[in-house]
């Protein structure tokens, strides 16, 4: 069966230790109308959300601090794999909104009931499945209820960290920020003027 300029799809699955890891063989119709094999490895993670808190008072921003693997064996050289991120976690089942509050009270300790939706994206497209969704809600002291630092289950020893957001601005142009959402909600909270610059 042909599914626009895609068919003979054949799924071999590669592992599902974690999550799961797809191998497609499919053919491909190029622009000149030839049909050309290809083959490509597919991770699936499932959906996430994430989220920028901003406190216009203090002009601050909430962020995280936790260990990265993929990170460390990256920049095993001249890293300890310690990522500076905004909240975020995966969708499993909820909407994205009841996901990114349920994480953000989980990794921060802040109970935020509203949230405003930005944008959606696809952060790796060319292997990951994964479409993340972004938010952004301000934050107030008196909604701090709990310690944050990650479900305990989850082995995630989050730090909390409340930074001025023009200097978690900066932090994306010295390399202190390498996290692509956190890059993309930081610059669009610069470019919507949600706090000064």
């Amino acid at each position: 069966m042909k599914y626009g300029k895609i068919k003979n799809i054949v799924k071999n699955l590669l592992s599902d230790n974690w999550y799961t890891l797809n191998k497609f063989i499919f053919d491909y119709q190029r622009e000149d109308g030839t049909w050309e094999k290809q083959e490509r490895e597919v991770y699936d993670c499932g959906d996430a959300a994430a989220i920028l808190l901003y406190n216009l008072q203090k002009q601050t921003v909430i962020l995280t601090k936790q260990f990265r693997m993929p990170v460390f064996q990256n920049e095993s050289e001249s890293g300890d794999g310690k990522m500076v991120e905004v909240c975020a976690g995966l969708l499993d089942g909820d909407t994205p909104e009841v996901c990114i509050k349920k994480e953000t009270l989980e990794e921060t300790g802040y109970k935020i009931d509203s949230v405003t939706k930005v944008f959606e994206s696809f952060m790796v497209p060319g292997t990951v499945m994964q479409k993340v969704h972004f938010f952004v809600a301000a934050y107030e002291e008196n909604q701090k209820i709990g310690k944050g630092g990650g479900a305990e289950y989850e082995t995630e020893n989050i730090e909390v960290l409340e930074v001025d957001f023009n200097t978690a601005f900066d932090m994306i142009s010295k390399g202190e920020i390498k996290d692509g959402k956190s890059i993309m909600l930081l610059q669009h909270a610069k470019i919507e003027q949600l706090l000064k610059a």
